[in-house]
């Protein structure tokens, strides 16, 4: 299912462009515009459902196991020492985009996060490193 209106949709179907690391059958990931860390990443999937609530359980479950597969491919590709796993629920949630996506978030040990400001790339060129860098390719 597909909603012309959505932001996320318009992505799966390369109206928009972004960072793309991963897409199956059923899922879509790419990387964050508005970063709170270096290689945080989006997870959705590619039928629109606004709240995971929505889903239904064979897509709920595909959706798990690819956030779960590309965070543990964050962790040995970043690498980093953990991650943060945030999935929102409507705008009083901080939804900002009405289609169910759960951000993985990459931590290191010497660092803090700061959920109010995005932390930006240094360079276009260093976005296009981290890109290369976590782009899961399956073969």
């Amino acid at each position: 299912m597909y909603n012309a209106d959505c932001i996320f949709c318009k992505i799966i179907q390369g109206i928009i462009p972004s960072r793309k690391i991963y897409e199956d059958e059923n899922c879509f990931a790419f990387m964050d515009i508005a970063p709170f860390e270096i290689g945080h990443t989006l997870v959705v999937p590619k039928v629109h459902a606004e709240f995971i609530t929505d889903l239904s359980d064979t897509n709920l479950a595909t959706l798990i196991l690819c956030t779960r597969n590309i965070a543990a491919h964050l962790l040995k590709k970043l690498p980093c020492d953990g991650f943060n796993l945030l999935q929102n629920n409507g705008k009083c949630a901080t939804q900002s985009v009405p289609h169910v996506h759960f951000h993985i978030i990459p931590r290191w040990n010497n660092t803090k996060l700061n959920w109010h400001n995005s932390k930006l790339y240094e360079s276009e060129e260093q976005v296009n490193e981290i890109q290369n860098r976590i782009t899961l390719n399956v073969e």
